[in-house]
């Protein structure tokens, strides 16, 4: 589902503007930008989101979803369910409201409170994003997308580059084979590159 789009966002695509971030913000000696907007993250499929509409957004599985929800308040999946429909078809308020619904009934299901931060980081709220993050990594320390997760809001939410770098080594230290690890790899990558290529350009100044 596109609420993935996060975790599989560090690619050649947006690493190529991480770089050209930091070394246009270092260069000029400007302050450092405000973040990308995040539809520059590229989903799992490889397209940006910033380059294609959403999907569709089914309105008649909506209300039949909304139907089950309200006749029965405590079912954590159906209101799980309804984020996930309106976080695909990028309506981030009402994935909002459903994921934080349903996990008033589910408090510890770390995937819903990861995809809780993405929809906040998706709605431009980074430090709210990075609270729910911590929520989620109380859950579970090793959850390998949360943690790619807040590698990915600490640099383009926040332009913590030094906390992104300290996430991402987590994940690449915990499952450095798996796909997440392999993002995370790129972004450590990408820093070291753009740090590289910064310390090459000053030493001819």
């Amino acid at each position: 589902m596109k609420r993935d789009s996060l975790a599989f966002a560090v690619s050649g695509v947006l690493f190529g503007l991480l770089v050209g971030w930091i070394l246009g913000s270092q260069q000029s000696g400007a302050p450092v930008p405000a973040a990308p907007a995040p539809q520059a993250a590229v989903p799992a499929g490889g397209a940006a989101s910033g380059t294609s509409q959403p999907p569709p957004f089914d309105a008649a599985r909506a209300a039949e979803l909304e139907r089950q929800a309200n006749a029965d308040p405590k079912n954590a999946a159906v209101r799980t369910e309804l984020g996930n429909l309106y976080f695909d078809a990028e309506r981030y308020d009402r994935a909002i409201t459903w994921y934080e619904a349903a996990l008033q009934l589910d408090e510890k299901n770390v995937n819903v409170s990861t995809d809780l931060a993405v929809a906040y980081y998706y709605s431009n709220q980074a430090d709210r994003a990075l609270a729910q993050i911590d929520y989620s990594l109380k859950l579970d320390p090793r959850h390998l997308k949360t943690l790619l997760n807040q590698g990915i809001i600490r640099a383009f939410g926040k332009s913590d580059l030094a906390g992104a770098q300290r996430s991402w080594e987590q994940v690449v230290a915990i499952a450095p084979a798996s796909e997440e690890g392999r993002r995370a790899q790129q972004g450590l990558d990408g820093l070291r590159s753009a740090h590289a290529a910064d310390t090459a350009g000053g030493s001819g100044r």
